[in-house]
């Protein structure tokens, strides 16, 4: 099988946004139900010394987060209707709307808070990695869309070749070894580990 997957440069992206109005535009999304979601990062303090001087370990990164495509996907796990699935062909992890009840077990089970119950449409909706341009021999309109260039989609032995020293998870993500996503980030200088608890997600409103 192959498995495409996402790369994510965490020094390039200044949180414009891009990505997730593209996505949102393309799918016909709201932002509530929007499948990509920005999450600011920050932390630090001022640490004073006995001599009276002063340290500023202050650090904010920004994280854009769509669906993994993980290769042990939770949503797909807890789908009572096997509505959420993984394509054998390709990896990706959509939902089939004909078989979706809207139960939100997906919702509920993703550690990365991707799938959304809309309400509107009456199922589940969530980034399939842009399934239908990706047959076309396109990238995802995210990708496409970003001005800075921190997103890369393709094939993962491809994006192992093609990106070195990558790792496969950043506070304020959750630990990888949970569902083996299929993202590998390029790491900015401020970038923290999974599970730190040093920093916070400043714009918590906005990605819940």
């Amino acid at each position: 099988m192959t498995q495409y997957g996402f790369h994510f440069d965490n020094s390039r992206c200044t949180g414009c946004r891009t990505c997730q109005f593209a996505c949102m535009d393309y799918k016909d999304l709201s932002r509530e139900s929007s499948p990509r979601r920005i999450y600011d990062y920050e932390g630090g303090e001022w640490e004073v010394a006995e001599d009276g001087s002063a340290t500023c370990s202050v650090f904010s990164y920004h994280v854009s987060l769509g669906c993994q495509h993980c290769d042990h996907p939770a949503c797909v796990a807890v789908c009572p209707t096997k509505a959420m699935h993984k394509d054998p062909e390709t990896g990706l992890v959509s939902v089939d709307a004909s078989k979706c009840i809207g139960c939100g077990y997906c919702a509920m089970n993703c550690p990365y808070n991707v799938p959304k119950v809309d309400k509107t449409v009456g199922h589940t909706v969530k980034c399939d990695g842009c399934a239908d341009r990706i047959a076309e021999g396109k990238r995802p309109i995210c990708v496409e869309a970003c001005p800075l260039r921190a997103l890369d989609f393709g094939e993962v032995k491809e994006l192992k070749e093609k990106y070195h020293n990558t790792v496969r998870g950043i506070a304020p993500m959750p630990d990888p070894s949970i569902t083996s996503p299929n993202i590998y980030i390029s790491n900015s200088d401020d970038a923290q580990v999974t599970g730190d608890t040093t920093g916070f997600v400043s714009n918590a409103e906005e990605v819940k």
